[in-house]
């Protein structure tokens, strides 16, 4: 089967972070299947543009023996503001239906990413002109989440969008949800058909965040922190994170001595965050920059407790954040400050505790509930992995992916 992928986000291999897709074809590659993605040529937590990129439409490589990929202009105003970001949006979604109408040939299927919403368009067009059935997938609700959060003002783009993602609902063969709540808010607020579908959350990349034995690279890692108690983030430092919260958390810890906070990512928010633990003294937070796969899970393995943070936001109880599934499966407890699907995951197999992030004293003692009691510790750590395994596997994901694609094919 030859599967066309539009996903702006894609990485490169040499380029940090992870990728819901770039695992997923791994996997895909291995049944046999040839996949031609798709995406932008700017990174998303950089907000930058390669020297090959630049000047392009597009380029063209071999990322893999059976994967073709094109990178398709992005506007580098990416990551300045959001009439950048939003240009970003757009101009992939011009430039990805440009070159998947005119360079390439008829796929057996075509999966669209969202958000950006807009990418929509791409898969519509390419839909019809092409003759592909069509999976759109929701990893965000959009628009609801940019309005929500303020990022999306504008009568006229709130208008544009609602239309447009009525349209794209409309025209997919099948709609892939991460997350259950996801499903009910397509079927209830959205009126979509039900049997349209399907569920195919983020998964666990069980073979790069795993339980680790003390070893000395990470007894190295141990002693520049201080044989401390690592409350640790990994992930995006944007504006829909709301890390000052969590900044909030370190400062009432502060009393505790052996307790140290580590943020590793990047984000247009990250030298804000840098400068308010300048101005608030708070020196239990360590900052570091994102990370190369193959040291990530040294941190895991590191950190006593795994944090994942979002606004209070109705939206946000849809989601279930990816790093969430990373510190469960390095057999790390969480303390989740997301209420909804997220917090049922955690706290309904017991490996983790919810927080309020509005509340800092809470979230301190939801850390401390954990830290004084070495056997919790150990069991929530345990249940996390053991989930993981049985529910979220990157590779059974995958699989279960290529089985409804195969069934559209047909």
């Amino acid at each position: 089967m030859k599967i066309l992928l539009v996903y702006q986000y894609f990485l490169d291999k040499d380029e940090s972070g992870l990728s819901r897709f770039n695992k997923m074809i791994e996997h895909w590659e291995r049944e046999g299947h040839e996949i031609t993605v798709i995406a932008g040529n700017v990174n998303y937590t950089s907000g930058t543009k390669k020297e090959k990129y630049k000047g392009k439409l597009y380029t063209m490589e071999q990322y893999s023996e059976k994967t073709t990929l094109y990178r398709t202009y992005v506007s580098e105003s990416y990551n300045k503001s959001l009439l950048g970001r939003l240009w970003g949006y757009f101009s992939f979604t011009f430039s990805s239906s440009l070159i998947g109408l005119l360079k390439l040939k008829k796929h057996d299927v075509v999966i669209v990413s969202s958000p950006p919403l807009f990418v929509g368009i791409t898969g519509v067009l390419l839909k019809f002109f092409k003759r592909m059935p069509l999976v759109f997938e929701v990893r965000d609700i959009w628009p609801e989440s940019a309005i929500e959060l303020g990022l999306l003002n504008s009568k006229l783009l709130i208008k544009l969008s609602y239309l447009g993602e009525k349209l794209f609902y409309k025209y997919a063969d099948k709609i892939n949800v991460l997350t259950p709540a996801f499903k009910d808010f397509l079927i209830n607020k959205k009126r979509v058909d039900k049997n349209k579908i399907i569920y195919i959350p983020n998964g666990a990349d069980l073979d790069v965040f795993y339980p680790q034995s003390n070893n000395q690279r990470l007894e190295q890692l141990k002693k520049e922190y201080k044989g401390k108690f690592i409350v640790s983030y990994f992930g995006s430092h944007s504006t829909a994170n709301k890390l000052e919260q969590l900044l909030d958390v370190a400062k009432v810890c502060s009393k505790d001595e052996n307790i140290h906070f580590l943020l590793i990512g990047n984000g247009k928010e990250k030298e804000n965050l840098i400068k308010k633990a300048k101005e608030e003294k708070i020196n239990n937070v360590t900052f570091l920059g994102q990370q190369p796969r193959e040291k990530i899970n040294d941190y895991c393995a590191i950190s006593a407790i795994g944090t994942a943070i979002l606004p209070k936001i109705d939206i946000f109880k849809t989601v279930y954040p990816s790093k969430v599934f990373d510190y469960l499966s390095a057999g790390k407890p969480v303390v989740i400050g997301v209420d909804g699907v997220s917090r049922e995951l955690v706290e309904g197999n017991n490996c983790g505790i919810y927080a309020n992030p509005e509340n800092p004293n809470e979230f301190r003692e939801a850390i401390l509930k954990i830290l004084d009691n070495n056997s919790l510790r150990i069991s929530m750590g345990e249940n996390g992995r053991l989930l993981m395994e049985k529910e979220f596997s990157r590779q059974y994901l995958s699989l279960k992916y290529l089985d409804e694609l195969i069934k559209l094919k047909r």
